[in-house]
């Protein structure tokens, strides 16, 4: 078991709706962290990748830091500004 799951095992009996909020801030932080993943393999800084959309160094942050819902469109922008044809989401 990791820290993560650690975590989400006490938080579990102290927050009441906790499974769908964790739900959803784990999608979130899923995205984020391979976001800056796939940045950093480009060699980009935050920076770098926001010129390229078109926006903020602050909003690449609140992205990558999980603080920002994005849009699908958002997620396809993000992925060809990183060299990727396109963006796979599936439902499990």
């Amino acid at each position: 078991m990791n820290d993560l799951d650690k975590l989400e095992k006490k938080l579990r009996k102290q927050i009441k709706d906790f499974d769908k909020k964790y739900s959803a801030a784990r999608i979130r932080l899923e995205f984020a962290i391979q976001i800056a993943k796939e940045r950093e393999k480009a060699g980009l800084s935050q920076k770098e990748l926001a010129v390229k959309l078109k926006t903020t160094q602050s909003v690449i942050s609140r992205i990558e830091n999980g603080k920002q819902n994005i849009s699908l469109d958002m997620l396809q922008r993000i992925a060809n500004a990183l060299g990727k044809q396109s963006v796979h989401v599936s439902f499990v």
